[in-house]
């Protein structure tokens, strides 16, 4: 009798690229960036070092799109939690932080991964901060689109200050849940929102 031999199919490159940067995330997420090696993040994808070079130039490369990918999941998640069509100004800044709160009390969730990107990379000219920053840039400009949205609904006292204060409400949330738990204040980041959204309604 023979024996059939099965090979697992081979992944095109991107297919790898894809396959590393989903094991990497999982491990820089978890397990912190600088304790995490290259040849950790090999032996956990099943794939040699050469390969994971040939793909990405060096650690800093891989990091660098690691926080892209998280940029871009977190991008798409936020920006169909807000789009118009979800509701008014006001339900479309709130679905925002019902989403960072299902993420911040999930089991999951250890904090933010671009502030931990930011505590791991001080250095304001590495690759890695520097597309962490630009991330929370993005954010704190989706908060300032929606409560201009919000301000044409209705009248808004302070327009930029409210924005800001959404935006430092949502960063709370996240570093909230890395020192206190998802028993913490984190909980309570949705009603800071509704408060301050009341609260600049009120003043006009």
């Amino acid at each position: 009798m023979s024996t059939a031999r099965f090979s697992r199919p081979r992944r095109s490159a991107e297919q790898t690229r894809e396959h590393i940067l989903t094991v990497a995330g999982v491990l820089f997420y978890r397990e912190g960036i600088r304790a995490t090696g290259v040849d950790t993040v090999a032996a956990r994808a099943g794939v040699a070092p050469p390969t994971l070079y040939r793909l990405f130039a060096s650690k800093d490369a891989l990091v660098a799109a690691y926080v892209d990918r998280c940029s871009t999941s977190y991008q798409l998640r936020l920006t169909a939690a807000s789009k118009p069509s979800a509701g008014t100004a006001r339900e479309r800044v709130l679905a925002v932080f019902d989403a960072f709160t299902d993420e911040a009390l999930s089991d999951s969730c250890r904090g933010c991964p671009f502030q931990l990107v930011l505590s791991e990379y001080p250095d304001p000219d590495s690759e890695a901060h520097v597309r962490a920053v630009a991330h929370k840039a993005w954010l704190r400009a989706l908060f300032h689109d929606l409560v201009r949205d919000l301000a044409e609904d209705a009248p808004v006292s302070d327009p930029n200050g409210l924005a800001e204060h959404l935006a430092l409400v949502a960063e709370g949330i996240y570093s909230s849940v890395q020192a206190l738990g998802s028993t913490g204040p984190a909980r309570h980041g949705r009603a800071c929102a509704e408060a301050l959204l009341d609260s600049a309604s009120a003043a006009c």
